[in-house]
């Protein structure tokens, strides 16, 4: 991973987002307003760590923020986000980006705060598929993200449906980014780099690009 300077605190959080990625004052507006919603949500379920919480622009806006950095130059088409949660990353990026975006997510209370989201801040291009990842209609995806959904081969097996040739690969894996990709068949690892997370010196986004074929299954 190279080196880069890592977000340290709350403000240089709102500074790199404001300064890098240039949202218009209604982007940002709803961005502050999806804070406000999921810190309050956060006292009826855990969606975060309320550890986090003090540096949640850090942890988790900035964190999400920072994939549209490492997403292709002129990223456009359909994002798909799994696992979403509380709809990190995929809301912070359809809020930034105005990208479609899929959120697929399979907890109901989780799903309902993803609608309250959509709804109140009118992000009409965000769907919430509220079912496990296997049930989704196949479709072709621009981007897939997961920050916290499966184990890496299973997360790309699982996923390998939605990719195409020009599919960006976009999945963070904290600590253990090297380790994991060390793991993946020969292959998919070829198809990966890791970059350096802007929150964390020792944490690593897995960024790929292309078509995965997924692994073939034995006859039942």
């Amino acid at each position: 991973m190279v080196p880069i300077e890592i977000i340290e605190n709350q403000d240089a959080a709102r500074g790199w987002i404001l300064e890098s990625l240039a949202p218009t004052a209604n982007q940002w507006a709803k961005l502050e307003r999806f804070v406000a919603m999921l810190v309050a949500e956060n006292a009826q379920q855990n969606l975060i760590a309320a550890s986090t919480i003090p540096a949640i622009w850090v942890r988790h806006i900035a964190d999400s923020a920072q994939l549209l950095a490492l997403d292709t130059p002129k990223g456009e088409g359909l994002w798909i986000d799994l696992g979403s949660g509380p709809g990190l990353p995929g809301l912070v990026v359809a809020i930034l980006s105005g990208r479609p975006m899929l959120l697929v997510e399979s907890r109901k209370r989780r799903c309902d705060f993803l609608r309250a989201v959509v709804t109140e801040l009118a992000l009409r291009h965000v769907e919430v598929a509220e079912t496990t990842l296997e049930r989704v209609a196949t479709r072709p995806a621009a981007t897939i993200s997961a920050r916290a959904f499966a184990p890496l081969d299973r997360l790309i097996d699982l996923s390998a449906r939605f990719s195409t040739e020009s599919t960006r690969w976009l999945l963070p894996k904290g600590r253990n980014a090297v380790k994991e990709l060390a793991l993946l068949p020969e292959a998919w690892q070829r198809m990966f780099h890791v970059e350096q997370s802007r929150t964390d010196a020792e944490s690593g986004i897995l960024v790929g690009t292309g078509r995965i074929a997924p692994k073939k299954r034995g006859k039942a």
